[in-house]
């Protein structure tokens, strides 16, 4: 079954972003799992012991991070293999944001 991780990095000072709340969620707004970014700004498992096919939102709660300009980072992403690890990254800055599929 896939499995989900994600990353925030703080571009503008060049290190993880700490204590940053993450959910996972369906495409419907069903709350699968949360979590808070840790000392590396990782949340090495995020979500169920494995996600099937279909689309998923990863909600980062960035308002307190960035002085709520981006109060909240919402990334929706589609699970298409059940058997692999889907890497959704934030890089973050006050005024910016992107994300990619990660490792």
């Amino acid at each position: 079954m896939s499995t989900l991780s994600t990353h925030v990095l703080d571009t503008s000072a060049g290190r993880p972003a700490v204590g940053i709340a993450v959910r996972l969620e369906t495409r419907d707004g069903e709350l699968l799992a949360k979590a808070t970014t840790d000392a590396d700004g990782r949340v090495g498992g995020l979500g169920p012991d494995g996600l099937d096919p279909g689309d998923y939102v990863v909600r980062f709660d960035t308002g307190d991070y960035v002085d709520g300009f981006y109060p909240e980072v919402v990334v929706v992403f589609t699970v298409t293999d059940p058997d692999e690890h889907y890497h959704v990254p934030l890089l973050l800055s006050p005024y910016g944001y992107s994300t990619y599929r990660g490792s």
